[in-house]
């Protein structure tokens, strides 16, 4: 039987009920191409142009560029499906995206003509998805992850009594715990052993299901000097709202299982459940600063960058299994258990710090009719920081930062032209590169989770191919833009365990995101 009882890793990947970690982090920093329809028809490559309420949130010299007031609204319908190799989920969606108002005051000044003032509301992201999916013949047993990591811990140390609740009478891992009183992990000879070793068949389910959104509230001040260089200044207060289900079992066969009466190893089968429930809430703020620079009226340069967003996070969260066992010497016996105090939530406060952004753009205007515009925006990962609530970093979450992410790239471009004086037709695309490391994504390095929940996922590249009409009479003007969004992400059950002998590999999944998105503007300027 193949043993998986590495005490050495037991520190690095202990999963203790304690604040997120890296891809937690990177989780609650996304943002997604949302805004007008104008400026999504373009796929967003506004940083050099501006006169767009949408630049308040990317490029805020974009404001500078108004020469009158403006106030719009922006509705959306999302179709989302989601797919794993075996299963397709789909949701449909229906949103106010933004709201916005520019009012330009006129200053009457050759040197600085206008000073103008924005406030607006931005969908940043949202996480609403379902998928699940099944695997039958995997390699490995989250049980011999858990093992892997309970470490030194005895099972005098873990075992819940009458009187005594190890959840908060050590610091043992909850996972350990939990697995430990449902029978999924066992201590012989002095060292953990999972449930899955020589000759186990495996057959594994998942579901995951995400709610929740994260919006912006930006407040801006900008204009222009000599109508050459367009500067603006902002300040944004973001509110993010998540909720996670996520649902993993197994199934084994020639399972190596404990006897509930001798604790002497058997082997039998085993099916066991994992629920963990997450709520997360928080409120924060950033500033952005910006510069467009029209040396000649047919070329713009844009500049522009965005500070880390400082969340205080509130999370949520509870946990429970489910198990029978049985084997030749004994009948079945199953039950549940949940963590903590008869399964309540338990809280934890703490402070997220998003990555720096910086943006640089360049647009040409041809001929009075069309616009080619090109943005680049490079986003630092490995800036993001976690502390706890009285802001004393985690050390050890920003080592395994730097180790799993590198910087992200996002490359947008878009083009405008006009039909008429008043009909315009737009195109653009977006790519995001993504901001984890190549081990992480072939599965060849160790990775850390919290709570009870062993579970994670990332996102690698997303792509957006856009397009549009506008149309515009006197003051008003409403806007189309049709988005499809192709994201691939990888859902991981569990982490691979990488030790001198080897790897003990994990169970994963690719899951395809194609979504499908119609955005209206209507819009007035005065």
């Amino acid at each position: 039987m193949k043993k998986v009882y590495i005490a050495a890793l037991a520190c690095s990947l202990s999963l203790f009920a304690s604040a997120q970690e890296t891809f937690d982090a990177l989780q609650m920093s996304q943002t997604e191409l949302r805004g007008t329809a104008r400026f999504q028809s373009m796929a967003g490559a506004f940083g050099a142009l501006g006169g767009d309420i949408s630049t308040l949130n990317q490029n805020p010299a974009g404001i500078g560029v108004y020469r009158s007031s403006d106030a719009n609204v922006t509705l959306s319908l999302d179709f989302n499906d989601s797919k794993t190799p075996n299963q397709s989920i789909s949701k449909t969606k229906f949103n106010a995206q933004s709201v916005g108002y520019v009012g330009a005051i006129q200053l009457n000044n050759d040197v600085m003509p206008n000073l103008n003032v924005g406030f607006s509301y931005s969908r940043q992201m949202d996480y609403d998805r379902r998928y699940k999916g099944c695997n039958n013949g995997a390699p490995s047993s989250i049980t011999n992850y858990t093992a892997a990591y309970t470490g030194e811990w005895t099972p005098t140390e873990i075992s819940q009594r009458s009187d005594y609740n190890p959840y908060y009478k050590t610091n043992a891992p909850w996972a350990s715990i939990l697995s430990y009183n449902s029978y999924l992990i066992n201590y012989q000879n002095k060292k953990w052993q999972g449930l899955y070793g020589e000759g186990t068949s495996a057959y594994n389910e998942f579901e995951v299901e995400q709610k929740g959104h994260k919006d912006e509230y930006s407040v801006n001040l900008g204009g222009n000097i000599i109508n050459k260089v367009y500067w603006g200044i902002g300040v944004g207060i973001v509110d993010l709202n998540y909720d996670s289900y996520q649902y993993y079992g197994e199934t084994l066969q020639k399972a190596y299982i404990a006897n509930y009466l001798t604790h002497d190893v058997e082997i039998g089968s085993a099916d066991f459940g994992f629920e963990n429930i997450l709520h997360t809430v928080g409120t924060g703020y950033n500033f952005k600063l910006g510069l467009i620079v029209k040396p000649v009226n047919e070329l713009r340069f844009g500049f522009a960058f965005h500070t880390p967003t400082y969340f205080d996070m509130k999370d949520s969260f509870k946990s429970n299994a489910t198990f029978a066992m049985s084997s030749s010497s004994y009948n079945t016996y199953h039950g549940t258990n949940e963590t903590g105090e008869k399964g309540y939530y338990d809280e934890m406060r703490y402070t997220l710090k998003t990555p720096w952004r910086f943006m640089g753009s360049v647009a040409a205007v041809i001929a009075k009719s069309a616009i080619l515009s090109f943005d680049y925006e490079y986003v630092d990962a490995q800036s993001m920081r976690i502390c706890d609530s009285r802001g004393d970093e985690f050390i050890s979450t920003t080592n395994n930062i730097k180790n799993s992410t590198k910087a992200s790239h996002i490359f947008r471009a878009g083009a405008e032209y006009r039909l008429t004086p008043n009909w315009s037709i737009r195109a653009g695309y977006s790519l995001q590169k993504s901001p984890v490391v190549e081990a992480i994504v072939n599965n060849m390095q160790n990775v850390v989770t919290v709570n009870t929940n062993p579970t994670y996922e990332f996102d690698n590249d997303i792509q957006y191919i856009t397009a549009g009409i506008g149309y515009h009479i006197n003051s008003f003007y409403f806007d189309l833009a049709y988005v499809h969004k192709e994201r691939k992400s990888q859902y991981n059950a569990f982490a691979p365990i990488v030790y001198s002998e080897g790897i003990e590999p994990n169970v994963f999944s690719e899951v395809k995101d194609n979504n499908h998105r119609a955005s209206l503007t209507i819009g007035f300027r005065f």
